[in-house]
């Protein structure tokens, strides 16, 4: 049966409290009978355990319990920390590292004020060149003298087609002024937005399966026919993923990654809130893909700027907790995975599939070392199969349709359709269903209304803020999987950033590049001080692009992971394809 954040048996043992060693037998006198580090009083375990009531108090819960915290009290209090490590029986440095390390949760003093309300304005590309800067100054200048809110900047919310954009606490606001700002202050609407309930789903292709009209195999034969390929950025076929992981033993694992942090991305927010075949036609796909493999715990992990997404989720997997108990009822023999709905806590680097499982965890997003990959060693150690949400959503109409015909779809020898996130100097920004190998040319004109009235294409970023920028002389170059590398470029997660003549190359990559410094991780030395250096020489009137290309080679080679090798790209592209601006300064 389903569940939310809350079952009876851990995945993986809760730390144990390590006895301390008396002080008397080290020859320094009267032993120690309470633990090190700061005591908790009887107040704060009092207001932890209200607040955190009805959560299991294990250590894989560990985000989930501060942000029940954060977001009673507006921030992480110490003596709340010291009395929720006593509750989950971790050590004080354990909660603090995992606290201090997501950026939508803030520590402070137990008596320190905090305001009501924190706005948190996008400054990423697309929001930059819709004024979300300016934006951001006048609120400041607007709130200042109010202690109740704050005005700060965010990396990119997953809105860059209503750019510029804000989150007037867990309230989405679309093409953000002062005066929404302080519209929705004043009324207190600054929770989530109430989306469209999405039309109810019957679970056809589900049932066909666990009735016998469907087997496995024959799932596995048109999953292959479709072509499908992982649409979270990288591209991998996904029937390969499923063999894999189901050639594993068992237990197996899923986890359904919903952190889209790329900047200009904003697809997976569409497929989700959309009303007709939205969420539920993605946990058809999930519930199938469980049983195919043989998955027995899924986690779908959401990022925390959807706050509307998450309570749309909550409310769709309470209905499927029903679906699933009449489906039991009907199939004496199937079993069904547990579901978690775990909420991110503001971690770019958590969009990478083993960060993520080490969030899933309960710990800081550090992304692992591979091999392992994660579809042998991932949740709690067991194989793992990791999909992006859109990827499972075309699971139901692949099966009702055949693999063939999804395949059939595409352009200039490419298959399947693409959803591509269009923002900035278009007409019709949003989220455009095109089919595989289209141009960039094509899609503007043909799907986005065209160039903004006074705009002409002066470049463009093909995969957000991974996929390097492209001039306008190469918007003609098919948009797909490996179309692109030649010209050190990618499609990632298809969001497309459209720039004009009012907009420089080297300005865009500026803002990337401090982006990718805002959400490094820091676990290693390439990313951690290759994006700061990279930061400080861009900022210079000219560039030094010598030393920038010596740090992009290091950068791309010895980061661990992908952030760190591909945050040069946009960088290597302006000095590839538009080096008559690298002595020109500008920002975007």
């Amino acid at each position: 049966m389903t569940r939310t954040t809350a079952h009876e048996t851990p995945e993986r043992p809760t730390s144990t409290v390590i006895p301390i060693r008396p002080i008397e037998a080290m020859g320094r006198g009267k032993a120690r009978h309470t633990p090190k580090g700061r005591q908790s009083s009887p107040e704060a375990r009092e207001r932890v355990a209200a607040l955190c009531d009805g959560l299991a108090p294990r250590a894989d819960l560990l985000i989930e319990h501060l942000h029940r915290l954060q977001d009673a009290e507006g921030a992480l209090r110490h003596g709340h920390l010291a009395a929720l490590a006593e509750r989950l029986r971790l050590s004080q440095v354990e909660v603090f590292e995992v606290a201090s390390f997501y950026h939508h949760f803030e520590i402070v003093d137990d008596a320190a004020p905090v305001p009501q309300t924190v706005v948190r304005v996008c400054t990423s590309l697309s929001c930059a060149m819709a004024g979300g800067g300016e934006l951001l100054a006048d609120l400041q200048t607007a709130l200042a003298g109010d202690d109740t809110v704050r005005a700060q900047a965010a990396p990119c919310i997953g809105q860059c087609h209503v750019a510029p954009a804000a989150c007037v606490g867990q309230r989405q606001l679309p093409q953000a002024s002062v005066a929404g700002v302080q519209a929705l202050l004043a009324s207190g609407e600054t929770g989530p937005r109430q989306l469209p309930e999405p039309a109810g789903s019957e679970f056809k292709q589900l049932r066909s399966l666990l009735a016998g009209a469907l087997s496995a195999e024959q799932v596995l034969t048109e999953l292959k026919a479709s072509n499908l390929r992982g649409l979270g950025g990288a591209g991998f076929p996904s029937w390969r993923k499923w063999e894999t992981v189901r050639a594993q033993p068992g237990p197996r694992h899923m986890v359904v990654n919903i952190d889209e942090g790329e900047v200009g991305t904003f697809k997976d927010w569409q497929v989700l809130s959309s009303a007709e075949a939205g969420a539920p036609q993605m946990l058809e796909g999930l519930l199938i893909a469980a049983e195919v493999v043989g998955i027995s715990h899924a986690w779908i992990y959401l990022r925390d700027e959807y706050h509307d997404v998450r309570e749309l989720l909550t409310r769709e997997l309470a209905r499927l907790d029903a679906t699933l108990r009449a489906l039991i009822e009907q199939h004496p023999g199937y079993t069904p995975p547990r579901i978690e709905l775990r909420r991110g806590a503001g971690a770019y680097i958590c969009g990478e599939e083993s960060a993520l499982i080490e969030s899933v965890e309960g710990k800081r997003g550090l992304p692992r070392l591979k091999p392992p990959i994660v579809a042998m060693h991932g949740v709690f150690g067991r194989p793992t199969l990791a999909h992006n949400p859109e990827t499972l959503w075309w699971l139901p109409p692949i099966l009702a349709k055949g693999g063939a015909w999804l395949a059939g779809e595409g352009l200039r020898g490419r298959t399947g359709l693409r959803r591509f996130s269009v923002s900035g100097r278009v007409n019709k920004p949003g989220v455009h269903l095109a089919p595989a190998g289209i141009t960039l040319r094509e899609l503007v004109n043909e799907h986005a209304g065209g160039m903004a009235e006074g705009h002409t294409l002066y470049a463009y970023l093909p995969g957000g803020a991974s996929g390097g920028i492209l001039p306008a002389s190469l918007a003609d170059v098919p948009l797909d999987f490996d179309t692109l590398v030649d010209h050190g470029s990618f499609i990632g997660s298809m969001a497309v950033v459209v720039m004009s003549q009012h907009d420089t190359a080297r300005g865009a990559a500026l803002n990337l590049m401090q982006f990718f410094e805002h959400e490094s991780c820091g676990q290693c030395t390439p990313c951690r001080a290759g994006t700061t250096k990279a930061v400080q020489l861009m900022q210079a009137p000219v560039w030094n692009a010598p030393l920038l290309g010596e740090l992009s080679q290091v950068m791309r080679d010895a980061s661990i992971c992908g952030l760190g090798q591909a945050a040069p790209n946009p960088v290597d592209s302006v000095l590839r394809f538009f080096a008559h601006e690298v002595n020109a300064g500008g920002a975007a």
